[in-house]
């Protein structure tokens, strides 16, 4: 039986293991043939949106892996418009909005408030929470 997922995460690419196994559990489950309805991204989470992210050549770019996996299979990925902007992470209406020369936030990324992870949570069939929430 085929369920709806809402993945959660907290964690940042390079401070815990929690994007690379939310990642990972994520296309597993579009493996097993479930539905994934939204990847929110809260908290440090929100640094995987972050297209100014350089990691070293030799280490995985967890942005873009996030970006292409959105992509290939449609992904609602969400990231939180408040812990956004407190890590200066804006799209263009928010970087006009809060004066700043450019946005980091590319396409394939959306901003939102909690109301989209709340929605998410009562439709969803499971909530997997990646990363500590304290």
């Amino acid at each position: 039986m085929t369920k709806l997922f809402t993945i959660v995460v907290h964690g940042g690419p390079f401070t815990s293991q929690a994007s690379y196994s939310a990642l990972q559990f994520t296309l597993a489950c579009l493996d097993a043939g479930h539905t994934v309805h939204r990847v929110f991204f809260y908290q440090d989470g929100v640094n995987n949106g972050n297209a100014l992210l350089s990691p070293p050549q030799d280490e995985m770019n967890l942005h873009s892996q996030w970006k292409a996996l959105g992509n290939t299979y449609s992904l609602d990925l969400v990231v939180c418009i408040a812990a956004a902007a407190r890590r200066g992470i804006v799209n263009t209406d928010e970087a006009q909005r809060h004066n700043k020369p450019n946005h980091n936030l590319p396409a394939g990324f959306e901003l939102a408030g909690l109301g989209q992870l709340v929605e998410a949570c009562t439709v969803s069939d499971r909530v997997i929470n990646f990363g500590t929430s304290d």
